[in-house]
């Protein structure tokens, strides 16, 4: 028997507190039933003796607390899961929205999941090749990581993760299926559409899953968005073996979502306002990545947030950092040199890649390659300092190749097209290119043994 509750006690926000509530439980799925409005769905996000506080999904515009009815649905919000899935796009919500009607599920999950067992974790190591230099010869992407990208308003984030949605491919492992999972987050219309459209005319719309939440949509909805996509990629990996890269972008806008709802809720605020409870929220997103000992398949996280002010110690990406496994930041100063992908190399990093590159998984001059080209770019930087001071003409002439080499390095190793899919060795290639700029008795990252084989100097002499 169904029991609808009458007892409204008060509206806040996109809450609803309602009296009375018995044999109700936590993130239990509610149907609101408004007079002449029709029915809206919500979830319990608190309960206290009798007293419930729902989040209605849809909002709570034109809910007055005589005209809406509630009914416990008796479980929570729930995912219908097939393979029908992939090529597929839906609301916020799971719910479809591309017309090709509902999905005839196989099987329905609970959107928050459940943890994976640290004991059945597997280490990740073999790496996902994206076509960018930047990524994946100095943050190597590797397969069940979580890799976050830090940008900020303006720069080209959505072109990056559509790029990386284009091209990711698992070159150790081409018989696998691989799939993505792509959820947005408090987008704009043209935004999403440009998303849709990227996919459709590259012809990978058909492995990926897309969950849309608009700019205009409840910010209730962002809470679940990140939670579907994920609950599809853990059927997509865990039930049919796949190997499933999952993008979520915006993470700054469900942040800013979790901290209007705590406001509703009158929760005592933390740094700039967020919730204490945001470090645990966000890891209850990030920690469903990674590959379980006896499953086949993989789930690889890329979340993209935009950074306040481009503030990387702003709350949103600290805490991100301190969960994660590295991060991929973008630059400004690069964005308006006219360098794409601005990825600035120097903050950016991979915690996994160290076991993960090498003769067994890339090539063998992979992570020699690597260091040098990072300790030479470090390098630039403090020429660049010194000739700010006193002018590049009364730098040495050591100082002086450096200045050329990272030109070079910026126009033609970071710098690539968006439909430019490089090969890994031959961004390797192109990185000892770039190296040869310099004396060899600079490159202080490499053995001798690695020298002597890929080291080619500019003109052939050994300087």
């Amino acid at each position: 028997m169904s029991i609808e509750y009458l007892d409204l006690k008060n509206i806040s926000g996109p809450l609803l507190v309602v009296k009375g509530v018995s044999e109700a439980s936590f993130e239990e799925l509610v149907e609101i039933t408004v007079d002449e409005q029709g029915t809206r769905l919500g979830r319990i996000m608190d309960i206290s003796d009798d007293v419930a506080v729902i989040q209605v999904f849809e909002g709570t515009s034109d809910i007055s607390l005589k005209n809406a009815r509630v009914r416990p649905l008796g479980r929570p919000l729930e995912l219908p899961l097939s393979s029908e899935i992939l090529g597929r796009v839906f609301d916020g919500l799971g719910r479809p929205i591309d017309g090709l009607g509902s999905v005839f599920p196989e099987m329905k999950r609970d959107v928050n999941g459940n943890p994976i067992n640290p004991v059945s974790r597997k280490y990740p190591k073999d790496y996902i090749e994206t076509g960018i230099s930047a990524i994946d010869v100095l943050t190597t992407l590797i397969r069940g990581q979580k890799l976050p990208i830090f940008s900020g308003s303006g720069l080209p984030h959505n072109e990056l993760a559509v790029q990386i949605v284009r091209q990711a491919k698992l070159p150790r492992q081409e018989d696998s299926e691989f799939a993505i999972v792509f959820a947005a987050m408090g987008v704009k219309h043209d935004v999403a559409e440009y998303f849709r459209e990227s996919f459709r005319q590259s012809g990978v719309l058909q492995k990926v899953v897309m969950f849309l939440n608009l700019a205009n949509d409840p910010p209730v909805e962002r809470i679940v968005t990140p939670r579907c996509a994920l609950t599809a990629a853990e059927y997509l990996a865990f039930e049919l073996g796949m190997h499933i890269l999952v993008i979520l972008t915006d993470m700054s806008a469900y942040c800013e979502a979790l901290r209007e709802i705590s406001s509703s809720k009158g929760e005592i605020p933390s740094r700039k306002g967020f919730p204490g409870y945001m470090y645990s929220d966000l890891a209850s997103i990030y920690e469903r990545a990674g590959m379980i000992e006896g499953r086949t398949g993989s789930i690889t996280q890329i979340p993209i947030l935009t950074m306040p002010n481009d503030d990387i110690t702003h709350p949103i990406p600290d805490l991100t950092g301190y969960i994660t496994e590295g991060q991929i930041v973008l630059d400004r100063d690069l964005h308006q040199r006219g360098v794409y992908p601005p990825i600035s190399v120097l903050p950016s990093l991979s915690r996994l890649m160290k076991d993960s590159i090498g003769e067994k998984y890339t090539r063998e001059d992979h992570a020699s390659c690597a260091s040098q080209l990072f300790a030479s770019y470090a390098k630039v930087h403090e020429v660049r300092a010194l000739a700010s001071v006193i002018g590049e003409d009364e730098l040495s002439e050591i100082d002086k190749l450096y200045m050329e080499f990272g030109r070079a390095f910026e126009n033609e190793f970071l710098s690539q097209g968006k439909n430019e899919d490089r090969p890994l060795e031959y961004t390797l290639d192109l990185g000892w290119k770039l190296l040869g700029i310099l004396p060899r008795e600079e490159l202080d990252r490499v053995d001798d043994k690695i020298l002597d084989k890929y080291f080619k100097p500019r003109g052939g002499v050994h300087v």
